[in-house]
């Protein structure tokens, strides 16, 4: 539930606006439930994107947005969540590896919708095609609790997170089909322990000493998006591919990259110009250092069954693919059916590869 406030219809306010979003999730996942090994969980491709984050009520954007000298400069501030403006690529699946910012995925200190934080970003509009904005956000774990959907004060607050990031949205050629390019940073100023080492960079599976202390984390990511086809001379119309690539700190992630690649096809038959059919597929490498903490824990124990609760499965890479069509049935209501194939969930190879049928109903009163 939540609306768009145009303050200069309503106060007078020149170029302001003002956005609210509460959220509700509720239900199970089915990932966790079924498929992926429960000492593990899912790493990213959950077969229901909008699972996650708490099921519970949340306030996830509450923001002023000013903008100034023709929309040059942009500014917003509130509560957010960072993929809101920070590698916001939409989501046209329902696989959660191939929805959504990646970097919210597998960075333990960048929360995507529906988790909402403190903080503004300042947006430079060089030209229409090209931009560059600075973010900084709360970084605040008890966030995350069911109960502090609605919490407004900063306690429990770990530092923030800084956030950049360049981009470029042409449209090329004589037929001016749409592109969307993006490159992006971020550092986190919160403690973090090391995944393998203690604090005299030996293995605290054999030590027994406590983890490594980290000064900060960081990361990086990439998303290209073009159109290369339009039907009929609609730009609204065509083939479009994309690639979308994120990498994580190695000292502290549990993933140190996540990549996506896929194409989109809107308006494939004539006689249904606002269909739209997709597939895409998604790697989630796992970081060899957390991998090897396992090994070195199951060694230490001398633990060997894998069917032994106290057993660590060792994880390596998880992959996803989906394929899916959307129907447009009227201007209020989309039906999307899909099949998922989902291969060492968890990124565990002793679990079984999965298929999943889905469907995703969108409805906009």
């Amino acid at each position: 539930m939540g609306g768009a406030f145009d303050l200069q219809k309503i106060f007078g306010w020149d170029n302001a606006s003002f956005q609210l979003l509460i959220t509700e999730r509720s239900g199970r996942d089915i990932t966790n439930d079924r498929i992926a090994d429960p000492r593990t969980g899912s790493i990213g491709s959950s077969a229901q994107e909008n699972y996650g984050r708490g099921q519970t009520w949340r306030i996830t954007t509450m923001a002023y947005q000013q903008k100034f000298l023709d929309d040059v400069l942009d500014i917003k501030v509130g509560r957010l969540p960072i993929g809101s403006d920070f590698d916001a690529t939409g989501c046209v699946f329902q696989n959660n590896s191939l929805c959504g910012g990646l970097v919210g995925h597998g960075s333990t200190v960048w929360y995507n919708s529906p988790v909402g934080q403190w903080g503004g970003r300042i947006k430079v509009n060089f030209t229409p095609e090209i931009y560059a904005q600075l973010g900084v956000y709360e970084y605040n774990p008890s966030l995350l609790e069911s109960n502090n959907g609605f919490k407004l004060n900063t306690s429990g607050s770990q530092g923030e997170t800084y956030v950049g990031e360049v981009g470029w949205t042409p449209s090329l050629g004589k037929q001016g089909m749409a592109g969307k390019y993006m490159v992006g940073g971020y550092w986190n100023s919160a403690d973090a322990d090391d995944v393998l080492d203690d604090r005299h960079g030996n293995p605290r599976q054999i030590s027994g000493q406590s983890a490594d202390q980290l000064d900060g984390r960081y990361g990086m990511y990439a998303y290209a998006r073009q159109q290369i086809t339009r039907v009929g001379g609609d730009n609204k119309r065509g083939l479009s591919l994309f690639a979308h690539y994120s990498r994580y700190d190695k000292r502290s992630s549990t993933l140190d990259w996540q990549a996506q690649v896929g194409a989109i096809y809107a308006g494939p038959f004539d006689a249904r110009p606002n269909d739209s059919m997709a597939i895409g597929f998604s790697e989630l490498h796992v970081n060899p250092a957390l991998t090897k903490n396992q090994r070195l824990h199951n060694q230490t124990l001398d633990l060997n069954d894998y069917d032994n609760p106290a057993y660590q499965p060792l994880q390596h890479a998880e992959y996803a693919a989906e394929i899916h069509y959307d129907f447009k049935l009227t201007p209020w209501l989309m039906v999307r059916p899909n099949i998922q194939y989902l291969a060492n969930p968890g990124g565990v190879y002793e679990v079984d590869n999965a298929t999943v049928v889905g469907l995703t109903v969108n409805t906009v009163f």
